[in-house]
Formats: C-alpha cells, sequence, structure tokens
C-alpha cells in the first residue's frame, strides 16, 4: 500500500511539477581515438543536483534503465555492449522492494566501434528515466548522431567474411511507401542487424513474423499537404469550438461534483466565517468573498496552462495514451478509491496547510486571500485530486493547446461560485445540510465511481501496446460488478467502516439503487456483443470482444495510410481516412453512435475505401523515420507517430477523431469532418464526397 501511494505522490509531482525542474539531465557526445581502426563514442550526461539517472540493468517492475538504440550504422561496427566506467550507486528501494542502481551528478557512457570503412556514421536514440527525493520524470529520449573520417587504409572484410544480407518483405504497417513523403527521410539501414538496443527488457520481433504487404504503393506523393485544398471545401464542423465546449461543461460538472466531497463541503462555512470576521463593513465583506472566488479561478487556470507549457498539446497527447502514465493512474485512483472506502486517510501534510493557514492570518489585503484559497486547493486535494486529474486527460486526448486551461476553468468556476454566493449572503448557510454520515455515503459512491474510471486508464495502455489484458468482456463484467455492488450499497445491504448505522432507506438514495442497478443489468447484453452505446466512451472497442453476436460494426478494411491508397487507386473508389486513437473517448461514441446507423455502415462498406490510422499506436516502427517540422528535425519511432504527423503535415490538424474524404491522388474530395453525433449530416458529408468523386472522374 505504501508503495501504491508513493507512486500515486510520483505521478502527481510528474504531471503538475514545476517547469523548471523537467529537463535536469544535460548531454554531450564525443569520439576518442583507440588505435587506427577503433574508436570510442562517449555519452556523457551532466545530471542537476539532487536528481539521479537509473543505470543500464535495472530487475523487472523496476524503473525504466537507460537504453541505447543504434539506428543507422554505416562504415563501422559496434564492438561489445554499452559500458560506462562512471561510479554506479547501488541501494535497497523501499518503494520498489528491490535493489536500484543509479547516476549522480555526470555519468559517461561507452560504446566502442570498430572502422571498416574511409568514414563512418553512428546514428540512433538513448532513453532514460531520472527521479529524485520527491518525484520522477517520465522517460526522456534524446537523439544521438556520430560522423567522422576513418582511416584510409582501413579495409571492408574480405566477402567471404562478410554476413550475408539479410532479405525481408516489406512490412505493410511499418515499411515506408516506395516513394517518401515531402519532408521526410528514411533512415538507411543496411539490415536489421545494424539495429541494436541495449537493455534488458529489449524484445526483436523477427522478419518472419511480420506479414508482408499485399499491394506495393504506387510512386504519387500522397503524403503532399493538401491544407488549402481541404479549407476551400468547406467545413462540417467546429470541431474545436465543439470540443473546448465539452471540455468545459466536463470540468464544471467535475467541480459540482467536488463541491459535494466530505473535504470540499465543510469548508463552506469555515471559509465564510473567515471573511466575516475580517471586518464589520459588509461592502468590503462581499468584495473580499468576490475576489476570494476569483482567487480559486485563477490557482486552477494558472495550473492548467502551467501545465500546457511544460508539456504542450502533443506531448499531452502522447502522455494521455503511455503506458507508465496510465498505470500510473490507474494506480492512483484505486488508491483513493480504496482510501474513500475508509481502509486509511489519505490527506497532504499537515504542515503545508497550517503553513498557509498562518500565512492567511499574518497578512492582509489581497495576498491573505490568495493564501486562503491556496489552502483551500490543498485541504481539497485528496477528494480534487482524480477528478482534476480524468478531467486534464481528457483534454489532453483532445489535441487542444488550451484544453487543460478551459477544462481548469470550468472546474474552478462551478467551486468558486458557491464559496463567493455564501459569503455574501450568509444566512443561505442556514439552509445547508450539515456535515455528517450523508457526506461519507458521497465518499463512499464517488470511490465505487473512481474505480470504474480507473478500469478506463488501463484499458487505453492496453490498447495502445496491445496486451490484451483488458479485452471488452471483461471491462463489462468488471463494471457490472461495480454498480450492481453501488447499487447494494445504497440500500443499505454493504457497509463500511465510516458508514453510520441506518434504520431505514430514504426515498433519494432508493432512485439512485435503482438507477445503478439497473444500469447494471442494462451492460449484462453487452457480454455477447451488443454495443451498448452510452458506455462506447469508455469501453473498449468491439473488435477487443472474443464472442460476439453483434454484426452492425464497422471495420476498417485497412490499418495503413499507403497499402489502403493504394488499392482504393486500384479499385477505383474514394477513401474515407479515419484519425482515431485508442484513448479517444469521442472517437469511440463516433463509432458505436454514427457507424453502426444502417444507412452510414451501408454506405462506408459499399462506396469508401476505409483506413482507420491509430495515432497512439506504439507498436515500434521497423525503421525510424527522420522529419523537418516547425523548423526541427524529429525523429518518428512509432506507428501512431509517423500516423500523427501525416494528419499534421497534409491535413493541419491534431485532434481526434478527425475524418477526411480524399481521391485516389490524395487530394479532398469533401470538408473535413470532426467529433459530431449527428447521422443525418454525417450521411449528407459521405455522400457529397461521392457525389464530387464521381463527378471527378467523369
Amino acid at each position: 500500500m505504501k508503495r501504491f501511494i508513493f507512486l500515486a505522490s510520483l505521478l502527481i509531482t510528474a504531471v503538475f511539477g514545476n517547469a523548471q525542474m523537467q529537463d535536469p539531465v544535460h548531454w554531450s557526445f564525443s569520439v576518442t581515438d583507440v588505435s587506427q581502426t577503433e574508436k570510442e563514442l562517449h555519452f556523457t550526461a551532466k545530471i542537476d543536483d539532487g536528481w539521479h539517472m537509473y543505470g543500464l540493468h535495472i530487475p523487472e517492475d523496476g524503473p525504466n534503465p537507460t537504453s541505447f538504440t543504434f539506428a543507422e550504422i554505416n562504415g563501422a561496427e559496434l564492438v561489445g555492449d554499452v559500458t560506462s566506467p562512471s561510479k554506479l550507486i547501488t541501494k535497497y528501494d523501499d518503494t520498489f522492494g528491490m535493489e536500484l542502481n543509479w547516476y549522480e551528478h555526470e555519468v559517461t557512457f561507452v560504446q566502442k566501434i570498430k572502422i571498416t570503412g574511409e568514414t563512418f556514421a553512428v546514428k540512433g536514440y538513448l532513453r532514460y528515466m531520472t527521479c529524485n527525493d520527491q518525484s520522477c520524470l517520465p522517460p526522456t529520449t534524446e537523439d544521438f548522431d556520430f560522423a567522422g573520417k576513418g582511416v584510409a587504409k582501413a579495409q571492408t572484410p574480405p566477402a567471404a567474411a562478410q554476413k550475408p544480407m539479410k532479405k525481408t518483405e516489406p512490412n505493410k504497417i511499418t515499411d515506408l511507401p516506395a516513394k517518401l513523403p515531402a519532408k521526410v527521410e528514411k533512415t538507411e539501414t543496411a539490415s536489421p542487424e545494424s539495429e541494436k538496443t541495449v537493455t534488458p527488457a529489449a524484445t526483436l520481433v523477427p522478419a518472419e513474423e511480420i506479414p508482408a504487404a499485399t499491394s506495393e504503393p504506387e510512386e504519387t506523393d500522397l503524403w503532399t499537404p493538401v491544407i488549402d485544398k481541404l479549407q476551400a471545401r468547406g467545413e462540417t464542423t467546429a470541431a474545436d469550438d465543439t470540443s473546448m465546449w465539452f471540455i468545459f461543461f466536463s470540468g464544471f460538472l467535475g467541480g459540482l461534483l467536488a463541491l459535494v466531497t466530505p473535504c470540499v463541503w465543510p469548508m463552506i462555512p469555515m471559509t465564510v466565517s473567515f471573511f466575516l470576521k475580517r471586518s464589520g463593513n459588509r461592502r468590503r465583506s462581499i468584495r473580499d468573498a468576490v475576489i476570494y472566488g476569483l482567487a480559486i479561478i485563477v490557482i486552477y487556470v494558472g495550473l492548467g496552462l502551467l501545465i500546457t507549457a511544460i508539456f504542450g498539446a502533443s506531448a499531452l497527447n502522447s502522455l494521455a495514451t503511455n503506458a507508465v502514465f496510465n498505470i500510473l493512474f490507474f494506480a492512483l485512483l484505486v488508491v483513493f478509491a480504496i482510501s474513500f472506502f475508509g481502509a486509511f486517510e489519505l490527506t497532504l501534510p499537515a504542515s503545508w496547510t497550517t503553513k498557509l493557514d498562518s500565512k492567511a492570518d499574518s497578512t492582509s489585503g489581497l495576498l491573505s486571500i490568495f493564501f486562503m484559497a491556496f489552502t483551500l486547493v490543498l485541504v481539497s486535494f485528496s477528494c480534487t485530486g482524480p477528478i482534476i486529474g480524468t478531467l486534464l486527460v481528457q483534454a489532453a486526448s483532445m489535441g487542444l493547446t488550451v484544453g487543460p486551461a478551459i477544462g481548469m476553468l470550468g472546474f474552478a468556476l462551478a467551486l468558486a461560485i458557491p464559496f463567493a454566493v455564501f459569503a455574501i449572503f450568509p444566512s443561505m448557510l442556514q439552509s445547508l445540510p450539515r456535515s455528517g454520515g450523508w457526506l461519507n455515503s458521497v465518499k463512499v459512491v464517488l470511490a465505487f465511481l473512481e474505480l470504474a474510471f480507473a478500469l478506463k486508464f488501463l484499458s487505453v495502455a492496453d490498447l495502445a501496446y496491445g496486451w490484451h489484458i483488458l479485452d471488452r468482456e471483461t471491462f463489462v463484467s468488471l463494471w457490472i460488478i461495480i454498480f450492481a455492488l453501488l447499487g447494494f450499497y445504497l440500500l443499505g445491504k454493504i457497509r463500511f467502516p465510516h458508514d453510520s448505522e441506518t434504520t431505514h432507506v430514504s426515498v433519494p438514495r432508493l432512485f439512485l439503487a435503482m438507477i445503478s442497478l439497473a444500469f447494471a443489468v442494462y451492460m449484462v447484453p453487452g457480454l455477447w456483443g451488443a454495443p451498448l452505446k452510452s458506455i462506447s466512451a469508455f469501453a473498449p472497442p468491439l473488435t477487443t470482444q472474443d464472442f460476439n453476436l453483434y454484426e452492425d460494426e464497422v471495420h476498417a478494411a485497412f490499418t495503413d495510410y499507403d497499402e489502403g491508397m493504394a488499392y482504393a487507386k486500384k479499385v477505383n473508389k474514394p477513401v474515407l481516412i479515419d484519425f482515431s486513437g485508442y484513448g479517444c473517448v469521442n472517437c469511440r461514441k463516433m463509432e458505436a453512435a454514427v457507424w453502426t446507423a444502417p444507412e452510414v455502415k451501408e454506405v462506408i462498406e459499399n462506396d469508401y475505401i476505409l483506413i482507420t490510422l491509430m495515432v497512439d499506436d506504439k507498436t515500434p516502427l521497423r525503421e525510424p523515420e527522420k522529419i523537418e517540422e516547425y523548423g526541427k528535425t524529429r525523429t518518428l519511432y512509432t506507428i501512431g507517430d509517423r500516423w500523427s504527423y501525416l494528419q499534421r503535415h497534409k491535413f493541419g490538424a491534431n485532434a481526434q477523431p478527425f475524418y477526411v474524404l480524399l481521391d485516389t491522388d490524395g487530394n479532398p474530395v469533401g470538408p473535413s469532418y470532426s467529433y459530431k453525433e449527428d447521422v443525418p449530416a454525417y450521411l449528407n458529408f459521405l455522400k457529397n464526397g461521392v457525389k464530387v468523386f464521381q463527378n471527378e472522374n467523369k
């Protein structure tokens, strides 16, 4: 349990931490001559005080080790593995329950190479994880590129001694197209043997296990940007506006939910009395109460802006489907749920709130009001933390730059309005129900809901990495159990340690119990493949279900852009590109609520070639790709990276779901379409695309 709590605190600090502490490692690279035909590649990291970086060999279930991947080697051969002469600190870590090793202050890694040509080049990337006594940062990738002259007399090994080139078939998912897209540079690798990853946990997939492509893409540059052409076709929906309002109202509802939690509710009379005691002047009391509400909003919105500034919208989107992040967030919600059930009290150090409280009393003016608002934020964190975290992940998954700030604005507004109103009209406090057993019941209900939402985060990681440990029938089964138990709890059939003894069931509890039990019964047919549209945003897709009697779902014909476009040209059909994601809530809603409509399903399956591209697919590319974007060179390592770049580069969009209709040359035949659960509008969007395609092919 201590380990779960500590990991949860690491996650909170990593997400909400100080912006200045996000780059504690500074890398430099150099080459040293050993002999005429041997050199050493030096990777030197200077680590800020208080931080440490883990070593090359870490036990399973521990933190991420430092690993090196050599993606391109020309004119040289690797000799042995990466080593380090630096001092390695080895200690037993109570949190992970194992012996770990790490480096502090400075570390140098060394890789020997043998020169086989007159020039050499070694390119790749390294991956490392850093922690301090309070927090850990997500694993970070750093590219490296060594190049130089060899020796004039260096000879290539005789032909008889050379390893034969291993011929592999192109992979339909991970190989590059016959003609590379604009601004994409293929990393030339002689053979699969030239790529080497130094990590105990590395898993290499044999080339013969990778399915071969069924067709070769044409020599048309299908990656050419068509942003202007797409805009000229018009827009079907205002995706950003829709998403922003959705995030805002999600945050507002989250704030209302937080208001009735046991951490926040008792603070209302306490804070109001604080402001009424400050002065006998009612006008000043009203002014202070309004400023207090604004201070709450400023703190939460500032937190949202800080997170966006640290990570950026694209990085937040990637983080939202990161396995470590989702598993830790799953653990965080489970820990909070166990705490709310009454197993233990989870509170922040009392010294923090005491210090801020004293600051609020000792200072005056606006500063004291700000300290009081900050005290509320800290005191209520054990209840608001899970709500805020879930909100931020939802905002991040939509790819909007200001998403976190918009969500926090809605949350803070719902939380701040009651405090300001009750301070202005203190007599209203008399009508509020007093704290008591009902608050503990709210706490337990919230615990059940947190368990249900926790499974969503585990499901995102499971889908993105293809683990198949939480397929749809397993997910639905667990939700049926959770909501059935919630219904029995509301009926008084289950009691927890802090529950008050009740002699009867109140009318509100009875109706809530009926709703919860009815919801559990509603989900039962989902075990046999029923679409369950009301939970489609949270449950894994139907494609993950083993036993499925439902036949109305729509499946993509292709999951590779270039292969799908080649087939569309062969059969001369327009293409429906579906930019989606495993962690995309609105994508699941569109698939369940719109695609399954008979008229929409018929048009997609008969008139289009459907290509679904998952932007958060973590499957590694066979060969990394270099791209130029916004004046910087970046490397794409996963299939999801590639499809995300395609969406940004070709269509100028970053949010999902995102639908676009193309002809066989990659040009739009209609406007784009984003999230909007409107079957007639979507059907019209599809039919207009078919009409334009047919007119242009006459």
